[in-house]
C-alpha cells in the first residue's frame, strides 16, 4: 500500500466514510457491519433514513472520482441497500467553474488555432459546470451554434491519483478481509477504472453520441445533438447546441399543454430498444441529462457512461423483463440462472427459485403505478449475489437506468405507467428482434453449416459402419474403477474378519478366567491372560493401520 501524503490524505477520506456509512444502513454485508460498526451488530434500528442522501452529498464534496465511483455503486444491488441505491442512482456533481482564461487556453492548445478563428462568437459563462469539465454555448464561423465541452485542466492527474488509491485500499481488502474476497473489490475498482478513463476521452462520447444517434433515428420526438466532428479532440467536444428545461423542473402549465404521456411512452420505447435491439444504450438518463427542448422534444445529453448488452443477453434479458412484467417468478430466475454464472460448488436452484418468486410475487402484489421495474431488476440481482450466482455488471446498469426512467416518466406525467409502458412495448419489441436475427446473413451462416454437415455425413457414416464391421469401434465410458472398488470392499472383508476373531478372543478369555489353575499373570488364569493381551494387540494393530492407513 502506498503510504505517500497525497494518498494518506485518500485514505482518510475513504476511511471516513467507511466510519460515517459503514454500519447497516449500508452494507447489506454482516462481516463489514461487523468490522466498521460493531454496536450496529444488537439489531437496534436503522440510524436515519436519509443515509443515502447524505452519502450522495459527501461524494460530490470529494470529488469527482468518489462521484464517479457513487455513480458505479448504484449498479451494485448485491452490496446496497434499496434506499441507498436510489440516491446514488441520481448522482451528480455540480462544482464551481474554472476561470475562462483556463478554458480559452485549453481549446486553443487541443484545436491549435485561437478561439476567435475557429468562433464567431463564444460565451464566456458557462452553461453547465461538472467535476471533469464545462459546456460553454457558442457560435462557428458558419453559423450553426454550438456546445462546446472543456475538460478540466490537471482533472487526469487527479483522477488516476485517486483511482491509484482506491486500488491500493482494494487490493488491501481483497487480502485481508473475507468481504473483499466475496465481493472481489479489486475486480469492481478495475471496472471503475476502465469507465472512468473512457469518461476522460472525449472522442470516445463522440462515437457514442453518432451510435445513438444513429440508432433512434425513428424516434421523432427524441433528439441526440451532431457532433462537430473537426473541433473535437479527446479533451474537447464540440456539438450541436440543444437548448431544454430539466423535466423535473417543468411549470404546471407546460405539462398541461405538453402531451407528456406520449412522450414518456416514446422515451421508455426509445430506452428498451436500445438495450433489447440495439445492445448500446446511454445508461445514465437522470433528469440533468434529459432535456425538454422548446420544440417539445426530448434531448439526451452527456452520452459519458453507455453499456453495451451481448446479442445472446439481449435474449435471455427479454424474458427476464417479460416475466417481471406477468409476475412470473420461475420465468425470471430462469433467465436469470441462463444470464448469470453458476457456482462452482452447486447451486440450489428450489431455494433460488423461491426467492426469486418471493420478489416477483410482492411486486405483482402491489398496485401497477407502484412497480418500478428497474428496482425489481435490482432486487433480482441482489439474489443471484446471494445465490452465488455471477450476474454480468450490465444488468445492474439496466437496473439503475429503468429507476432513473421511472422518475423521468412521473415527471412528465403523473398519470403515466411505466411498468404498463413496459408491458406494452416488450411485444413488439420482441418480434423486432426476432426480425433483427433472422436476417439473409444469419440464414446463410445456417445454410453453410447445414450444407457443411450434410455433405460430411456420407464420409462420416461410412467411417463407423467401417468398424462396426470389422468389430474395431470401441466406445469409451468413464464409469466407476472396478479394481479400486473391489479392492476398497476387499478391505472391508477383511477388518469385519479381524474385528471378529478379536471379538472370539475377549470371549474366550473372559471365559477362561473363570477357570483356575496353576498358571497366573498378573494375578488372573495365565490362558485368559494371553488372549486378552492378544486381542488388545491386534486391536491396537487395527486402529493404527486404519488412522494412518485410510485417511
Amino acid at each position: 500500500m502506498d503510504l505517500s501524503p497525497k494518498h494518506l490524505i485518500r485514505y482518510k477520506d475513504i476511511a471516513l466514510l467507511l466510519i460515517k456509512y459503514g454500519g447497516s444502513s449500508l452494507s447489506t454485508d454482516p462481516q463489514l457491519r461487523a468490522m466498521v460498526h460493531p454496536e450496529d451488530q444488537d439489531g437496534g434500528e436503522e440510524v436515519g433514513e436519509n443515509k443515502g442522501t447524505d452519502l450522495a452529498s459527501d461524494l460530490e464534496r470529494l470529488g469527482p472520482a468518489f462521484v464517479k465511483i457513487g455513480q458505479l455503486l448504484s449498479t451494485r444491488a448485491d452490496l446496497l441497500p434499496p434506499r441507498i441505491l436510489e440516491p446514488l442512482c441520481r448522482l451528480q456533481d455540480h462544482v464551481e467553474p474554472i476561470p475562462f482564461e483556463e478554458v480559452k487556453q485549453r481549446i486553443e492548445e487541443e484545436l491549435g488555432v485561437r478561439i476567435s478563428k475557429a468562433f464567431d462568437q463564444f460565451d464566456e459563462k458557462p452553461t453547465a459546470s461538472a467535476s471533469l469539465g464545462q459546456v460553454h454555448r457558442a457560435l462557428l464561423r458558419d453559423g450553426r451554434e454550438v456546445a462546446v465541452k472543456v475538460q478540466r485542466p490537471h482533472i487526469r492527474k487527479r483522477i488516476f491519483e485517486d483511482l491509484d488509491s482506491f486500488e491500493s485500499i482494494s487490493a488491501f481488502l481483497d487480502e485481508h478481509t473475507d468481504f473483499g474476497r466475496k465481493y472481489q473489490t479489486a475486480r469492481i475498482v478495475e471496472q471503475f477504472r476502465s469507465r472512468l478513463v473512457g469518461e476522460l476521452d472525449y472522442t470516445r462520447e463522440a462515437d457514442n453520441l453518432v451510435e445513438l444517434k444513429h440508432n433512434l433515428r425513428d424516434f421523432d420526438r427524441l433528439r441526440v445533438p451532431d457532433v462537430i466532428r473537426d473541433y473535437t479532440t479527446s479533451r474537447v467536444l464540440t456539438m450541436e447546441f440543444l437548448a431544454g428545461t430539466k423535466v423535473t423542473a417543468l411549470s404546471g402549465a407546460v405539462l398541461t399543454d405538453l402531451r407528456g404521456e406520449t412522450l414518456a411512452e416514446q422515451l421508455f420505447r426509445a430506452y428498451l430498444k436500445q438495450i433489447l435491439i440495439d445492445g448500446f444504450f446511454h445508461a445514465d438518463p437522470h433528469p440533468g441529462n434529459l432535456l425538454l427542448t422548446p420544440g417539445r422534444e426530448i434531448a439526451i445529453m452527456d452520452l459519458g457512461m453507455t453499456g453495451r448488452v451481448q446479442a445472446r443477453m439481449r435474449d435471455h434479458l427479454m424474458h427476464l423483463l417479460a416475466g417481471i412484467s406477468e409476475g412470473n417468478g420461475v420465468q425470471v430466475a430462469e433467465a436469470a440462472m441462463n444470464i448469470g454464472i453458476s457456482p462452482s460448488e452447486g447451486l440450489d436452484r428450489n431455494a433460488f427459485i423461491s426467492r426469486v418468486e418471493d420478489i416477483v410475487g410482492a411486486a405483482k402484489s402491489r398496485r401497477l403505478e407502484d412497480i418500478n421495474m428497474g428496482f425489481i431488476v435490482m432486487a433480482v440481482t441482489k439474489a443471484c449475489a446471494d445465490a452465488g450466482i455471477g450476474i454480468p455488471g450490465e444488468i445492474s446498469l439496466i437496473g439503475k437506468t429503468l429507476m432513473n426512467l421511472d422518475s423521468v416518466g412521473a415527471a412528465l406525467s403523473p398519470h403515466f405507467n411505466p411498468h404498463e409502458a413496459i408491458r406494452r412495448n416488450l411485444a413488439e419489441l420482441g418480434n423486432a428482434r426476432m426480425r433483427d436475427t433472422l436476417t439473409s446473413a444469419n440464414f446463410l451462416g445456417i445454410l453453410t453449416e447445414v450444407k457443411d454437415f450434410v455433405t460430411q455425413l456420407p464420409g462420416r457414416m461410412n467411417r463407423i459402419l467401417d468398424l462396426v464391421s470389422d468389430n474395431k469401434l470401441r466406445v469409451k465410458v468413464d464409469s466407476i474403477d472396478e479394481k479400486t472398488l473391489m479392492v476398497g470392499l476387499q478391505k472391508v472383508a477383511n477388518r469385519i474378519t479381524m474385528g471378529l476373531i478379536l471379538a472370539a478372543f475377549i470371549v474366550g478369555s473372559s471365559m477362561l478366567a473363570r477357570i483356575e489353575t496353576t498358571f497366573r499373570l498378573f494375578g488372573y488364569p495365565g490362558l485368559a491372560m494371553v488372549f486378552f493381551l492378544v486381542a488388545a494387540a491386534g486391536g491396537i494393530l487395527l486402529l493404527a493401520q486404519i488412522y494412518f492407513k485410510d485417511r
